[in-house]
């Protein structure tokens, strides 16, 4: 199944091209001898409709990266692309529009409003853009995740798992062409975790979603259907299909 968007600029979905591309991206904090150059030229696309995990040693430039693919951070050089718009030639007015309508955000932190129903908290993103949610995905995403009987509970009365799954319908409910997903698993216990990465796992099967997810879990990369390795800022290995055992030997060989 694929998910059409909305008539729009921002909500036109290729099937061929990649949903994200990065091209010969660099990131520099700082300016001298106190710079900090935390990606070096990375070059990575992230294909349309499929599972893809970010991972590497502490200070790799992981989360970097998808600050920098998610329009979240600028970068010092290079280009980024989201389909066929490049985000490092927009204005800020665009780059909030198209971070709106384009893109999907879950964070370890759920970001719940705690004054608003579990369905409230799902519509929001929607609501703010002026947008009504079709009915039909509405409910097929809510299905998806397991949250029909939760609906009407504020987020005091879900567990992590349950919060974060309504983070994931946020997400999803917006029919954006990428959801980037920082650390989703990071709150929760193993059983609960387990779960929410069924349900990322789910809407790239079933909703044609494409997940982009930085991880340091080698259980939570697992689920993905490729992994790519970041070491001191530069892309170093990849693996289609992995395995916990196959993602933590080449951990093990980038630390070693």
């Amino acid at each position: 199944m694929t998910i059409t968007g909305e008539a729009g600029a921002w909500n036109t979905r290729t099937t061929t091209a990649p949903a994200v591309t990065a091209d010969g991206v660099t990131k520099v904090y700082g300016q001298g001898d106190a710079a900090v150059h935390a990606l070096r030229g990375v070059d990575v696309s992230f294909s349309t409709g499929a599972f893809t995990a970010i991972m590497g040693p502490s200070g790799s430039g992981k989360s970097t990266l998808m600050h920098c693919l998610a329009g979240l951070d600028t970068v010092s050089g290079g280009r980024v692309h989201i389909g066929d718009v490049e985000l490092t030639g927009l204005g800020d007015k665009q780059l909030t529009l198209l971070r709106r309508d384009r893109i999907g955000f879950i964070f370890q932190a759920f970001n719940l409003l705690p004054t608003l129903t579990a369905e409230q908290n799902i519509r929001l993103p929607l609501e703010i853009a002026g947008r009504q949610a079709d009915q039909g995905l509405f409910d097929r995403v809510v299905e998806t995740v397991g949250l029909r009987a939760r609906l009407g509970h504020r987020p005091t009365q879900l567990s992590g798992g349950q919060q974060q799954r309504v983070a994931v319908a946020r997400a999803l409910i917006s029919k954006p062409q990428v959801i980037f997903a920082d650390e989703p698993t990071g709150n929760l216990d193993s059983r609960s975790g387990a779960e929410v990465l069924s349900f990322l796992r789910t809407s790239v099967r079933e909703l044609d979603q494409t997940i982009v997810m930085v991880t340091h879990d080698p259980v939570a990369a697992s689920y993905a259907d490729r992994v790519v390795f970041l070491r001191d800022g530069l892309l170093v290995d990849e693996l289609s299909a992995p395995t916990p055992q196959s993602v933590l030997d080449t951990l093990m060989k980038l630390e070693a």
